[in-house]
């Protein structure tokens, strides 16, 4: 396998693990809205935990990308997955935005 394919297994695991963390963080805004405090909607709260823990530890970097960094030189944000440059620039400012809207509608929902 050379480097531009394994470049390419990268991206496409990135963005499927991507697209796993849309429907996880989607869910739990969803369900904090409609007000379905189940057992998923923790369960989607330890899975971006634990993805928070892993991005401290690699310095804010994902994973995949450090590893994706010894197959391209690329400067560009979305060298290592499927996404528009400017999404996966501001990626963890969104998301985690997003999070935080909806923990704090959960801590409402709980609180009452």
């Amino acid at each position: 396998m050379n480097d531009k394919d394994r470049l390419l297994s990268i991206k496409l695991i990135h963005t499927v693990i991507w697209l796993f963390f849309n429907v996880v963080i989607f869910y739990l805004l969803y369900a904090v809205i409609v007000n379905k405090i189940d057992l998923w909607v923790w369960i989607c709260i330890g899975l971006v935990l634990l993805e928070g823990i892993v991005l401290l530890l690699f310095k804010w970097f994902c994973p995949l990308t450090v590893i994706a960094r010894r197959y391209s030189d690329s400067t560009k944000d979305n060298f290592d997955i499927f996404l528009p440059n400017w999404l996966a620039k501001h990626n963890k400012l969104i998301y985690t935005s997003i999070f935080a809207i909806a923990v704090i509608i959960l801590l409402f929902r709980i609180s009452q």
